[in-house]
């Protein structure tokens, strides 16, 4: 493996972890006070299973020269298998039953691709089955923050898409972009090249709207829920209604 190579394996591996661990903060509110409340608990599903899939798919067997991918995707797998341990715990029973299915079908998928790529693929054709899952499954995390963007278009505020995240994830992306380049890998470069434009879309959104911050909360009635990279928070719990009602 090139120097080069791995140095933005390294840098990648150490956005990956501040990405995985910002939705920390919302955990801890959900500890606090008990309750799931209006989260949801669907974006960690979905990166857990792109956690999976990159992990396996990095590992010396699948592709070669791409065990930062592993080692990341593996530390990312055992973050997110908590997050959702928690969330089991706290939802509701309906919400809870959901999110136990789902999971249930995220093990399932995974444990598909593996005795697949195990006992029906070997070399190229495995790389190319366990690389295209786990390419497609990138794309979906990252394309989470389009909801963010609506609301920041249609709000004309970023009250809900903090600058640094979203800077961080401009970088993460870039960095496994490159990260792929140099690797000559496909599966690696094209989803990181999304994550990447998205983030820089975020970004462009951000210094566009950057002086609206918080403006626009007595105009415009956001919706309770809002996602933010992988995780929702309510909005205000408090807002009045037409009549000038308290809710």
């Amino acid at each position: 493996m090139g120097v080069l190579h791995l140095v933005f394996g390294i840098f990648g591996n150490a956005l990956a972890l501040f990405l995985f661990l910002a939705p920390a903060i919302t955990f801890k509110r959900v500890i606090a006070n008990k309750s799931t409340e209006k989260f949801s608990g669907i974006p960690y599903l979905m990166t857990l299973l792109n956690c999976l899939l990159s992990a396996w798919y990095g590992l010396p067997f699948v592709s070669s020269d791409n065990i930062p991918v592993s080692t990341i995707n593996g530390v990312g797998t055992v973050i997110e298998s908590i997050y959702i341990l928690i969330f089991i715990i706290f939802a509701p029973k309906k919400q809870k039953a959901k999110i136990i299915g789902l999971f249930t079908t995220v093990l399932a998928v995974f444990s598909i691709v593996v005795f697949v790529s195990l006992f029906a693929l070997h070399g190229n054709s495995r790389k190319f089955f366990c690389g295209f899952a786990s390419a497609i499954c990138s794309i979906i995390m990252y394309g989470s923050p389009l909801s963010i963007m609506r609301l920041v278009m249609r709000t004309k505020s970023v009250e809900f898409m903090p600058f640094y995240l979203s800077l961080s994830v401009f970088l993460c992306g870039t960095s496994w972009f490159i990260f792929g380049l140099l690797g000559h890998d496909p599966f690696l470069a094209v989803p990181n090249g999304v994550g990447s434009a998205l983030g820089a879309l975020q970004l462009i959104l951000y210094f566009i709207y950057r002086d609206n911050k918080g403006a626009q909360k007595k105009q415009t009635p956001i919706e309770e829920e809002t996602i933010e990279m992988g995780h929702t928070r309510p909005n205000q719990e408090k807002q009045s209604n037409a009549n000038g009602i308290r809710k």
